[in-house]
């Protein structure tokens, strides 16, 4: 399965800073992947009025690995957490 990455960074009103990346099976509009990173953030507890999105954009495209091809096929997209982000599920 192909996937676009998308680098997305928002600051909380807490001033802290969350750097994760949206995985979508490819050819989704770029609004699709802020969505769902307004979803997963909602889902951590961290309401789109307590955010500064910054960004959230295209980045590349790669073939994903069997565990993220398996949440995107469950789930529609997959949370790569890095900075910032409560516990990192890789």
């Amino acid at each position: 399965m192909q996937i676009d990455v998308y680098d997305t960074y928002v600051t909380t009103t807490a001033n802290k800073r969350l750097h994760f990346d949206v995985f979508l099976p490819t050819g989704k509009p770029e609004e699709t992947a802020q969505q769902h990173a307004s979803e997963w953030l909602k889902s951590i507890g961290i309401e789109a009025a307590n955010i500064k999105q910054e960004s959230c954009r295209y980045c590349h495209s790669e073939s994903a690995n069997p565990k993220v091809k398996d949440h995107i096929q469950q789930h529609g997209y997959y949370i790569f957490q890095m900075e910032g982000c409560p516990s990192p599920a890789r």
